[in-house]
């Protein structure tokens, strides 16, 4: 990384140029943080799978400018444990705009998505709230899952709720585990929702058909 134009071909490779430099700006000397190049690197490999995945299409764009925003909340709810309502409101709109250039999953499934994603955990969000008087889950993560919702549609909310659940708790129970500091740990949730909405956009339904499959 540099503070002007690139002055060696690594500086083009985020990652590798911060190994090498370890860490410092080319430039200026100043140290920076992995998690910039990181940040790139995730943005990067998420546009090529996309890409693999949907090919040149209306869908490879749209699910792309949703994971770029995914990328970009995970960090920041990493680091400050708040969804910025700057990402996540204009994303249920441009969600359901982009429900009308989809095949999948069309403005109705949407438009429900939307609405039934922030309610179901909306509605954990003041339970809890009302039962202990004390925030558990923050209000931000009932926004991403409309989101969420709406990019993807209704069918996609019980598994990005089901999917994160099951990743939270695991990871949540091994890091209380490893910093002895009890069920009381503030644990960001927004980055199993979007953990559980890159699963489903490009596993989603062969899940879901393993899954009923198995009750046969």
């Amino acid at each position: 990384m540099a503070c002007g134009a690139p002055v060696a071909w690594f500086d083009n490779l985020p990652i590798l140029s911060w190994f090498l430099l370890r860490g410092r700006c080319r430039s200026c000397g100043a140290s920076y943080s992995i998690r910039y190049p990181l940040v790139e690197l995730a943005t990067a490999l998420l546009s090529l799978f996309l890409f693999l995945r949907f090919g040149p299409s209306p869908s490879y764009l749209i699910y792309f400018v949703l994971a770029a925003a995914l990328v970009v909340i995970t960090f920041i709810d990493l680091d400050h444990q708040i969804i910025p309502d700057e990402i996540s409101l204009p994303g249920i709109g441009i969600g359901f705009l982009a429900s009308f250039f989809l095949p999948e999953p069309g403005w109705i499934s949407s438009l429900l998505g939307a609405v039934i994603g922030w309610g179901s955990l909306a509605l954990v969000f003041y339970g809890y709230l009302w039962l202990t008087g004390r925030e558990g889950m923050g209000g931000g993560d009932a926004k991403l899952l409309a989101m969420l919702g709406a990019f993807l549609g209704l069918k996609a909310v019980p598994f990005i709720i089901f999917s994160s659940s099951l990743v939270g708790t695991v990871a949540g129970l091994s890091i209380m585990a490893l910093q002895r500091k009890g069920r009381h740990l503030a644990i960001p949730f927004g980055p199993y929702l979007a953990f559980g909405a890159l699963l489903y956009i490009f596993y989603g339904p062969q899940l879901i058909t393993w899954y009923l499959q198995l009750g046969r």
